[in-house]
């Protein structure tokens, strides 16, 4: 288990992030394309403090979310108390879940981070029933200005090498342009501080006015494949 620093350590900055990531909703069109969840069963995994989960329980036949970290799935499940979603604790690489219990396996930049994650993939194509669907949504780093911060603060980081991993696993790939819109200046520092190393997060915040900032995203799929294909 790898811990998250951010959310382990901010929840509250954490969740400020979550509200103002992607206000006009690009991703959620974007898997609502790729693997629509109506009816279906839906596991997120690293799923935190359960942000994304309410969105998949109002319409999905069953949603689990998995998460490593217990004041995490202590928020998790207070946030989703009263509904039938449940809340388990688990890593990605080994998922608390039986073989073919789930149609879609969602993580939002959680754990799938490029290469290293290889047992993950297995453990989220072994829970998929055949046609069966794993998005993996990730914060892509060739867009500019937000991916120009991450290359700056991780210079070791190759968002190419990221991509031809998935692409080796088998996975497609749609990019994703979306706007990040904060409450405040306030607000906007505090979500780069727990984003970024305090000299890029000072810098990140000098590089844009306003409340607003275009943040670029990679949805990678992979589906399990039915009948008598082979994996």
């Amino acid at each position: 288990m790898i811990a998250s620093p951010n959310i382990w350590n901010w929840p509250d900055v954490y969740e400020a992030e979550n509200r103002a990531q992607d206000v006009t909703g690009e991703i959620e069109a974007v898997l609502r394309d790729l693997t629509p969840w109506a009816g279906r069963d839906v596991v997120d995994v690293g799923c935190g403090t359960g942000f994304h989960l309410p969105l998949f329980a109002r319409e999905a036949r069953s949603v689990v979310g998995v998460e490593p970290h217990p004041p995490l799935i202590e928020r998790a499940r207070h946030r989703v108390a009263g509904s039938a979603v449940r809340v388990l604790r688990g890593t990605a690489d080994r998922l608390p879940l039986e073989d073919c219990s789930a149609d879609v396996v969602h993580a939002r930049t959680a754990y799938f981070f490029g290469p290293g994650c290889g047992p993950g993939i297995t453990e989220a194509m072994r829970v998929l029933r055949p046609g069966g669907v794993v998005v993996v949504v990730d914060l892509d780093a060739t867009v500019d200005p937000y991916g120009g911060w991450m290359r700056r603060d991780l210079p070791h980081y190759d968002p190419l090498t990221v991509e031809r991993f998935f692409a080796a696993q088998g996975f497609d790939l749609r990019r994703v342009r979306t706007r990040w819109s904060f409450a405040d200046r306030e607000e906007a520092a505090a979500v780069l501080g727990i984003e970024f190393s305090p000299r890029v997060a000072a810098h990140a915040l000098r590089q844009f006015t306003g409340t607003s900032v275009e943040v670029g995203y990679r949805v990678h799929t992979r589906r399990r494949p039915q009948g008598l294909e082979t994996a």
